[in-house]
């Protein structure tokens, strides 16, 4: 394995990139299913053009709501049309929800076969305002949702595709910052995972109650084997945390041990958002490769 080194943007930084920049802009919005929907936020200035657009042709994809926890999860869907038995990967957001890039990563998913269900995991905190800065999301709604929230909302939407159309025996999950670091967490909570894909996610920090783990904690206790992505140009989480994880990995499950990561040199934290100036087209094609890759290997094929 080649380790550099990764990060997860500190929020402050977060900020930095999208300053004050007004939600819903360029068609970056999560939708419109009710309160509690995390605004997305657009690059300023003109819509790169860089960004993907996957076209809707031959799947079946939208919002929609699913019981969780007695309430109402917002998800996004994208499935082929007519098919069943299909496996299901869970898309985990970065902190600006699902807005029209992560609904464009699951219909990817679905192009390639799967049945990828994209939940709204911001949904019961309420929105800020519409030109709140990425620090104030952090503040108001982000640093209020508890991981066991987030893990049993996962388990529902798991139970959720298992009974309309998914194959509840080939299940895994994928996330980009936020989500990344989400990934690892759910590796060790569901038995029933078969891989994970963690995108530049954080590995550790201070804890609280929201937060009482991280992956450095649970890394030796996963279920399913993740394939971490990284970028060796990401300034905020230290080559010792990269390593120190590795080795939490070789000395736990199975599944801990299987888990690798692929260092990319030259690329900087959320390499794979092509909505933002710090896409890197090379890393994230190959990223791409490697983590439908990932999936087969482990059994969860498209």
């Amino acid at each position: 394995m080649t380790v550099i080194q990764s990060h997860d943007h500190s929020f402050a930084e977060l900020d930095s990139l999208v300053p004050h920049a007004p939600v819903g802009r360029r068609g970056f919005i999560a939708g419109s299913l009710g309160a509690g929907f995390a605004a997305a936020v657009a690059p300023t200035g003109p819509l790169l053009a860089q960004v993907i657009t996957t076209d809707r042709t031959g799947l079946t994809e939208g919002m929609m709501r699913i019981p969780a926890s007695g309430a109402e999860l917002p998800v996004y869907r994208a499935q082929p049309q007519g098919r069943v038995g299909l496996a299901t990967i869970l898309v985990v957001h970065e902190v600006f929800g699902v807005h029209e890039h992560i609904q464009d990563v699951a219909r990817r998913f679905a192009k390639a076969g799967y049945q990828a269900i994209a939940p709204e995991l911001f949904f019961r905190q309420p929105e800020p305002g519409e030109r709140a800065t990425a620090a104030e999301r952090f503040e108001k709604i982000v640093s209020k949702v508890t991981d066991s929230q987030v893990m049993a909302d996962l388990d529902a939407c798991a139970d959720w595709a298992a009974a309309n159309g998914g194959d509840g025996k080939q299940l895994a999950v994928t996330g980009f910052c936020w989500g990344g670091r989400i990934t690892w967490m759910y590796a060790a909570h569901q038995p029933r995972l078969r891989a994970g894909v963690a995108w530049y996610g954080r590995l550790t920090s201070a804890t609280s109650a929201v937060t009482p783990t991280h992956p450095h904690d649970v890394a030796e206790q996963l279920h399913a084997p993740v394939l971490g992505l990284y970028g060796g140009a990401d300034q905020g989480i230290p080559l010792t945390t990269v390593e120190e994880m590795q080795l939490r990995l070789d000395g736990g499950t199975a599944a801990s041990k299987a888990s690798v990561f692929h260092v990319y040199p030259d690329a900087p934290h959320a390499f794979h958002a092509d909505y933002r100036p710090s896409y890197r087209k090379d890393a994230a094609d190959d990223g791409w490769k490697r983590a439908l890759a990932w999936f087969a290997e482990h059994g969860v094929t498209g």
